[in-house]
């Protein structure tokens, strides 16, 4: 009888396993853990950084969790898989993010925030012996912009566009098949300039330890005002002195937000014990990937484009704890 109950018990776990995969989602429950597809971007770029860190200590700090990193292409493809259901929560740069909530150049889209990731601070890196100092200095030169798929030509081009310049006119403009190419590029001269942003990330350090070193261009503060003026949600942002070897003044640019999004369908109650789990986990996570010091319950609350944008079972874990009223 004991060795009747032991495979009755089985099959039910087994059954169970199976009914939560019914559907074709990526989320599986079962009695041992929640899997949790998370989308990345390509090798050598700051989301991979970012999300591998972020898997790491959320599985750590609630033992049930199992959120498993996938590299992708980046914000452009990220959203249309969790549109699809083929992943559950992704990292999705602040401009694709704020296209797709508004519906620029597409349907207006029902993903929802989970949390607010790091501010985006777009610039210009160049070798430190380079003759260029202001971003129309590079005007005609080869420059890369990022990885096909990222975000980060996105913004580029939203800056380059309210100071009156076109990408893909006044630059000769590459786009990186991995955003891990770009800073060999610009040390070889196959690039002039690499565009980044945010801090901490990859390009930008590989590039200040090179050797030889590198310079920074960002806006300046009245090309900051021209962009703000035509395009009114980007927002003045600053990298803080030291933030790369080299770099002893802080760096005025602007940029935006990036965001975890969720797949419309996402439960409200694995929302909820994802906000819990990382509201918790914030100090941790910030001691693991200084850039991800900014991912607070906070700082979504402020990012968030308005607040129905916010995942509902999210909302109500920042009702609860207090984050909102």
């Amino acid at each position: 009888m004991k060795l009747a109950g032991i495979v009755w018990a089985g099959l039910l776990l087994f059954v169970g396993a199976a009914a939560a995969q019914e559907g074709g989602k990526a989320i599986t429950k079962n009695t041992i853990s929640t899997q949790i597809s998370l989308g990345t971007a390509t090798p050598g770029g700051g989301f991979p950084v970012y999300g591998n860190a972020f898997a790491e200590i959320m599985n750590a700090a609630d033992p049930g969790l199992s959120i498993e990193p996938r590299n992708t292409k980046g914000s452009s493809e990220n959203i249309p898989l969790l549109e699809s259901d083929q992943l559950d929560i992704a990292l999705v740069a602040g401009e694709p993010s704020y296209e797709a909530f508004m519906g620029i150049g597409r349907a207006a889209t029902k993903l929802k925030i989970l949390t607010a990731m790091y501010s985006s601070p777009g610039m210009f890196v160049v070798r430190a012996d380079s003759p260029y100092k202001t971003i129309r200095d590079l005007v005609g030169q080869p420059v890369a912009f990022g990885a096909k798929g990222s975000g980060l030509p996105i913004l580029s081009r939203y800056i380059l566009d309210g100071i009156g310049l076109k990408q893909d006119e006044d630059f000769k403009s590459i786009y990186l098949d991995r955003a891990g190419d770009g800073p060999a590029m610009v040390q070889d001269g196959r690039a002039a300039a690499l565009w980044g942003a945010g801090i901490g990330w990859p390009g930008f350090a590989t590039m200040a330890q090179a050797p030889g070193g590198a310079r920074f261009i960002a806006p300046d503060a009245s090309e900051i005002a021209l962009v703000r003026a035509k395009h009114t949600f980007l927002k003045p942002l600053t990298v803080p002195a030291n933030s790369y070897p080299n770099q002893p003044a802080a760096i005025d640019s602007i940029g935006s937000w990036s965001f975890v999004l969720a797949r419309e369908s996402l439960p409200d109650d694995v929302a909820y014990r994802l906000a819990r789990t990382l509201h918790g986990a914030e100090a941790a996570l910030c001691k693991k990937l200084p850039q991800a010091c900014e991912t607070t319950a906070a700082n979504t609350v402020a990012a968030a484009p308005n607040a129905a944008l916010i995942h509902p079972g999210v909302m109500k874990y920042f009702r609860e704890a207090g984050v909102v009223k």
